[in-house]
């Protein structure tokens, strides 16, 4: 069998259509889409068409839609933007304590410079509650920013009860839909969010593009000035192929979802329940069943999960134990550490995200030699472990054993 990719929540493969939109704008439509000249319009054709194919995924405006280079970019964009724009009003922002970094430490640098960030918890699901958000609410709150799903555990987040809580208070919302766009439905109109962040290469299209939904009449302060593209929102000549690219991709994300992920949602739950019945001491990380269709996240006593990985790529599959962004980070996931884990459980996790290529055979294969892989880990952590100490005793709260 070749090799298995099962890593989609840390990037995903180009689509050979994507591929091939593209490569015109590599070739032969060459031009600056702020170009006059009719090589510059025809890709500022190819730019627009881009900009509604991505609007429709979201339930947008097209003049909605500003070009990134990515999630990263997008959601610091948002809350530092929002922060710049709006700080004689307040300098209080709301997050929580399990986002991705890419919000998490752009909200630290705004608290070195004077702003007061609350980060709310999470429960054993890794689920923040509307109530939280509704109570942490102060008179000087200029912003909150939630993920709309977990990318180390695809928890699933109540994105529309926040956000009519926060309409009806008339205070900003942010929402990294990084994890979400293309793998569930997302509108920007039912989540009730004023901006969201999207990543092409999340969604079977190209490294290095992606957009920030702005919706029409909210201000921000723009991040990279010089040059007046994107509405002056993003200094910079646009990068034509990947836009394209994205469009493409975002494009066909909409075919998917019209057809609803059930393949996705099958293959998941198979691997849930094979690990459960399988392996004794495995603790799914996350909601049961308000998660993305194609994510698992497992954590083993006993064993690390780096080399879980280690040993799973010398046979054949390619996962992760957690965010692909911070794999080198020393220390356990913050994540896991916000929902109550202890550090040596947060090391041991495994995570697995499905893609459309995936299939049947590749689970049956890869539940079958997991169990000898954990065995094997879990006996060499015997043997090293101190005298009298049993790394397989350390477990998660009740929530997770039952």
């Amino acid at each position: 069998m070749k090799e298995i990719y099962f890593d989609h929540s840390a990037t995903t493969p180009v689509d050979p259509s994507v591929v091939e939109a593209m490569m015109p704008y590599l070739k032969e439509t060459y031009g600056n889409p702020s170009s006059s000249h009719r090589m510059g319009k025809e890709a500022r054709r190819g730019m627009e068409n881009a900009r509604e194919q991505v609007a429709a995924l979201i339930g947008a405006r097209p003049d909605e839609i500003i070009f990134t280079s990515g999630g990263t970019e997008s959601n610091n964009v948002a809350i530092l933007g929002t922060a710049y724009r709006h700080w004689e009003k307040g300098r209080h922002i709301i997050t929580t304590a399990i986002e991705h970094r890419a919000v998490l430490e752009p909200c630290k640098f705004l608290q070195s410079h004077g702003f007061d960030v609350t980060f709310l918890p999470v429960d054993e699901s890794g689920m923040v509650d509307p109530e939280d958000v509704q109570r942490a609410i102060r008179t000087d709150t200029i912003l909150v920013s939630i993920m709309h799903a977990n990318n180390e555990i695809g928890t699933i987040q109540p994105i529309e009860e926040i956000g009519r809580i926060l309409k009806e208070r008339g205070i900003l919302f942010h929402c990294d839909a990084v994890q979400s766009a293309g793998r569930i439905p997302v509108d920007v109109e039912n989540l009730g969010c004023d901006m969201l962040s999207i990543s092409a290469h999340k969604l079977y299209g190209p490294k290095g593009v992606g957009c920030l939904y702005l919706r029409k009449g909210t201000e921000i302060v723009p991040l990279i000035t010089g040059g007046g593209q994107e509405r002056d929102y993003r200094g910079g000549t646009e990068n034509l192929p990947g836009i394209v690219g994205f469009g493409r991709a975002a494009e066909l994300a909409r075919q998917f979802l019209n057809r609803v992920p059930w393949e996705l949602v099958l293959l998941r739950d198979r691997i849930i329940d094979g690990i459960s019945e399988r392996i004794p001491d495995s603790y799914l990380n996350g909601h049961r069943f308000r998660r993305l269709p194609g994510h698992v996240s497992f954590s083993f006593s006993g064993v690390d999960g780096k080399t879980l990985v280690s040993m799973l790529d010398e046979k054949g599959i390619a996962a992760s134990s957690g965010s692909a962004c911070h794999s080198d980070s020393p220390g356990p996931s913050h994540v896991l550490k916000a929902m109550g884990y202890s550090d040596q459980l947060a090391q041991s996790t495994l995570r697995v995200t499905l893609g459309k290529d995936n299939d049947d055979r590749q689970v049956d294969y890869f539940l079958a030699i997991l169990p000898d892989i954990i065995e094997a880990l879990r006996n060499i952590s015997l043997e090293l472990a101190p005298e009298g100490e049993c790394p397989c005793e350390d477990q998660p709260s009740r929530y997770h054993q039952e």
